[in-house]
């Protein structure tokens, strides 16, 4: 129609946004060697040889462990973007390229657990890079392209929308979640590979899915692009990541929760713990404060305000508008370093328990005790996280698990843990176990 426009018609084809995106997402194929589970895994114990006889049958060596996941190219000279779980415990990693068939070696150039991110090098030069998007710019119903290898399969394209941002699936104690949702199918091997915008801009990093069946149903869950990008340049900087951190608990402030702190409608999160000799403690913040702002802007979502703070450098100095006898008051705090200070509630996560248990765990608190279902008085450790290739692992601990003792001696505390574990010499170390209201022993082989 003369003087008019044509209204838009429907995208028939991605094909032009994928031949830019698919060269620049890799397979990565790593592997490691672990060794075989023996047929009586304590036969080399003197406590346990008793019950052989004095002998019984050893184990059949080693086995290689390979798994198949996902990267993307970051930089022309060979820096890689993937999951930490991807590559987690690798001896060996393979990096397969898309366009020139080729196949590189690679190295770690750093991992970072809490955001489940990781850098790799590859001698390479000349690459096909992806350029990232803002992801903070991302908006719910925009169409997506999730690249990757899923299953093995080779180099696959699927397509959908972002369902929802600044999900946390609570999945991994004291990882640092800020997830796009997507229903654009994602499956094992998807891990680490690009999800991009119809522009061809990296817009987050595909992470998790959520299926009672190992298999996609449209709920998978990507790291957003800034956040990623945040974590490589201090990867490939310093080779680790550091994080701000106040040294609280926290907990939102519900309707039923707000006339107890003399607030007349839910707003703020409020202050459930404060850690000793922590940044808050030094600053003045106080159990039972609500913080309203941070740095003049609204808080109400605990999952935001830890990752914001987070974001920041250590000895940044933050404002916390705090409501406190029922009056507002700031509060300045320097921000001490993430991992450097005993746990503290949501704001961070447990500590690894000592290498040789490969468990990570925290202080059972009276509110988890009756989540579990445990008696009241019910005391120890709780496992929030069990290496799989550690030795609690083969022995049968589980997360959610509450260790009572450890060689006899109770434990209240990681560190009671870790005490308890120098003592325990090179045999194996017997656990009391609390489980779904149950108490059993479990013998954790340490050789």
């Amino acid at each position: 129609m003369p003087g008019g426009s044509a209204a838009a018609g429907p995208v028939l084809s991605y094909a032009d946004v994928v031949d830019r995106v698919a060269p620049a997402v890799v397979t990565i194929r790593s592997s490691q060697r672990v060794r075989a589970p023996q047929q009586f895994p304590f036969s080399d114990d003197p406590f346990f040889r008793q019950f052989f006889g004095g002998t019984s049958p050893r184990g059949g060596g080693t086995q290689q462990l390979d798994s198949l996941g996902s990267g993307v190219i970051v930089r022309t000279d060979g820096y890689i973007l993937t999951n930490h779980h991807v590559i987690d415990g690798a001896d060996e990693i393979k990096v397969d390229l898309t366009g020139s068939r080729r196949t590189y070696s690679a190295k770690v150039v750093g991992s970072d657990p809490p955001s489940d991110l990781a850098v790799l090098k590859i001698s390479a030069s000349n690459l096909p890079v992806l350029q990232p998007g803002d992801s903070d710019q991302v908006r719910v119903g925009d169409v997506c392209l999730a690249v990757g290898n899923p299953l093995g399969v080779g180099e696959t394209v699927t397509s959908g929308i972002i369902s929802a941002k600044g999900r946390a699936t609570g999945s991994g104690n004291g990882s640092f979640q800020d997830f796009l949702q997507t229903d654009a199918p994602i499956n094992q091997g998807n891990s680490g590979g690009a999800l991009v915008n119809t522009r061809g801009e990296l817009i987050g990093i595909n992470s998790q899915i959520v299926s009672p069946t190992g298999a996609s149903v449209g709920i998978g869950f990507a790291i957003p692009s800034n956040m990623a990008k945040t974590v490589m340049n201090q990867l490939i900087g310093k080779g680790k990541v550091q994080r701000g951190m106040i040294g609280v608990g926290v907990q939102p402030v519900t309707s039923d929760l707000a006339p107890g702190f003399g607030l007349k409608e839910a707003r703020g999160i409020a202050i459930a713990s404060v850690t000793a000799g922590g940044a808050g403690d030094k600053a003045g913040v106080k159990q039972g404060d609500v913080v309203l702002q941070l740095n003049g802007k609204d808080v109400s979502d605990t999952n935001v305000f830890r990752n914001e703070i987070a974001a920041m450098s250590p000895g940044t100095e933050v404002t916390l508008t705090i409501w406190r006898n029922n009056a507002q008051q700031q509060v300045r705090v320097r921000l001490g370093e993430w991992g450097s200070e005993a746990a503290g509630g949501q704001e961070q996560g447990g500590g690894e328990t000592g290498g040789r248990l490969g468990i990570t765990a925290e202080p059972l608190t009276p509110e988890t005790a009756a989540r579990l279902g445990l008696r009241r008085g019910t005391q120890g450790v709780l496992v929030t996280r069990v290496n799989p290739a550690g030795p609690s692992a083969r022995a049968g601990v589980r997360d959610g698990d509450v260790i009572q003792e450890v060689n006899r001696q109770p434990v209240h505390s990681p560190a009671e843990v870790r005490d308890a574990m120098q003592r325990s010499g090179n045999g194996a170390a017997v656990l009391l176990v609390m489980r779904g209201g149950e108490a059993i022993y479990i013998p954790v082989p340490l050789q």
